[in-house]
């Protein structure tokens, strides 16, 4: 239920971003991630269906995603989004949205010692991209 989280405020649009933050912190700490690698990873995805929702105007799950953490696990799906050599849609859509902070790469550079030297490396290339 994105109800919470479809905050509009736009005379004041920090408050709208934190809203959005906050929903999507609030939805990852429901998954039941054991690490804070774990936790920002999950809340980059909800962050990402965020995005997805501001653009379509309704609830859209991030299917494919979901999927790769179902059969990889939460860190090895991280690990293979971010050394593709092409940017992931939700990596661009958060840049978007002024949360790069909510990417996967994002986290890949808060947790580098989770994570290969190749994801690191291509995670700071991206964002040094900004």
């Amino acid at each position: 239920d994105h109800a919470r989280d479809d905050v509009q405020v736009s005379s004041k649009p920090e408050l709208a971003l934190a809203a959005r933050r906050r929903a999507v912190e609030l939805r990852a700490a429901e998954h039941g991630a054991t690490t804070a690698a774990e936790r920002e990873a999950l809340e980059a995805v909800y962050a990402y269906e965020r995005t997805l929702f501001t653009k379509r105007g309704k609830k859209v799950r991030a299917s494919r995603t979901w999927q790769m953490i179902d059969r990889r696990g939460i860190i090895p799906a991280v690990e293979h989004v971010v050394t593709r050599k092409v940017e992931s849609t939700g990596y661009t859509e958060l840049v978007k949205m002024g949360m790069q902070d909510k990417s996967f790469e994002a986290v890949v550079l808060r947790h580098p010692d989770v994570f290969s030297s190749a994801a690191v490396r291509r995670s700071k290339e991206r964002l040094d991209g900004i």
